[in-house]
């Protein structure tokens, strides 16, 4: 796991304690778009290092993003 894939990690764990919301933060501590920042988070969720390096967070993470698939493929089954 590199040091960004586990500072990605740590931030996601924590930043929730920074004030002026996640996207500002996101912005300050990576230089990216709350978008590119999903897309690497998801991208290190994928990973078996990050289960090793936080099996809470990453597992946690992994049921919340599942659910928001589900539910997104439940919409549009109904239209």
């Amino acid at each position: 796991m590199t040091d960004l894939e586990q500072r990605i990690l740590d931030f996601e764990g924590q930043w929730w304690r920074v004030r002026g919301g996640k996207e500002a933060a996101i912005r300050e501590q990576f230089g990216w778009s709350a978008v590119r920042y999903a897309q690497k988070l998801n991208a290190v969720l994928d990973s078996n290092d990050a289960v090793a390096h936080d099996p809470l967070l990453v597992n946690r993470l992994r049921r919340i993003r599942n659910r928001r698939v589900e539910a997104r493929s439940q919409r549009r089954d109904l239209t």
